[in-house]
């Protein structure tokens, strides 16, 4: 089984705990990693909605490759699989346990958080390349600065104690950054958890729909595969996904839109919580709901309707103008 995956340090990683469990699961199986370097991962630059959004700079190319038959599977963050539209021909054959859902603040090291929440992030700009995280940090720190940031996690991180500035899409650049908003589990899964300077609880930011899932996609029809992924898929995982998701079809969202969810499972009960943010943070639409777990898309369905019931159209009509 070909297994292809982006290039960087932490998506690697990930790919290799995809194969690692297979290989515990199915002792003798023969899994190789192949390396990508998408449009995302070539262009360092731009904003992500020149490639079509996440699903464009990370995900599409990969698809390419499981479709003509050059990979058997593809690992995927699932927070950048499109949630408003069809992917025929494929499927999700496996989704890992999840990790931490949490975002993060990583300050740059000659900072101390206790400065920064003195000053309500007054004269701090943060980096990010994600209008949900940059929304929900302007509605906890209106006088922050947000600004546009891309890279991998090592990258980032790097650039941020370098003072290095950001180049900006029409010319020119920005920064050097004070800080980033990042995710919890993957600055723990490339050993850089110690840069963590806060981390924000579900209250403050409610995650992104899908953050801290690892998915293997792999074609509807190669039954062998689909075999392979299943003994490693979580069933709890994929039915907080199915939920999850199901918000995003229902808002037709995408990762130009503030849209936040988290879906949970406790005591029998299927919970979710999902939120719909203006840009500047100062509207924030929220629904909470419970269900069934044996039927998630259902729930997703009627939480999504409840925020388009809320005014959740007119957000995501201005985010994306």
């Amino acid at each position: 089984m070909k297994i292809g995956t982006r290039a960087s340090a932490m998506a690697i990683a990930q790919t290799t705990e995809i194969v690692a469990q297979l290989k515990k699961a199915a002792p003798g199986v023969q899994a190789e990693i192949v390396k990508f370097k998408p449009r995302g991962d070539r262009d360092q630059i731009s904003r992500l909605d020149r490639h079509g959004g996440k699903g464009g700079a990370f995900v599409a190319e990969l698809r390419d490759a499981v479709r003509q038959g050059t990979l058997q599977a593809a690992m995927h963050s699932l927070k950048d699989v499109p949630g408003d539209e069809e992917c025929h021909g494929l499927v999700l054959g496996a989704y890992l346990k999840r990790e931490q859902v949490e975002d993060t603040l990583v300050l740059r090291s000659d900072h101390s958080l206790e400065a920064f929440e003195k000053a309500r992030g007054a004269g701090y700009k943060i980096g990010t390349n994600s209008v949900r995280r940059g929304a929900f940090l302007k509605k906890l720190y209106p006088a922050c600065d947000i600004i546009h940031y891309r890279g991998a996690a090592n990258t980032r991180i790097q650039k941020l104690e370098d003072k290095a500035l950001q180049k900006l899409p029409g010319g020119g650049a920005v920064g050097p950054a004070d800080g980033l908003v990042m995710a919890r589990c993957g600055l723990e899964r490339v050993g850089l958890a110690q840069n963590i300077s806060k981390i924000f609880s579900a209250a403050e930011m409610l995650p992104a729909i899908g953050q801290g899932i690892v998915t293997a996609e792999c074609a509807r029809t190669d039954w062998e595969s689909r075999k392979l992924l299943a003994q490693i898929d979580d069933a709890e995982t994929r039915i907080c996904a199915l939920a999850e998701r199901e918000v995003l079809w229902v808002l037709n969202g995408h990762c130009n839109t503030p849209i936040a969810g988290r879906a949970e499972i406790s005591d029998s009960v299927l919970r979710l919580r999902a939120a719909v943010l203006s840009l500047d943070g100062k509207t924030n639409i929220e629904t909470s709901l419970e269900g069934d777990p044996l039927r998630p898309r259902e729930l997703g369905r009627e939480a999504g309707l409840a925020l388009l019931n809320k005014g959740a159209a007119k957000l995501i009509a201005e985010a994306n103008q």
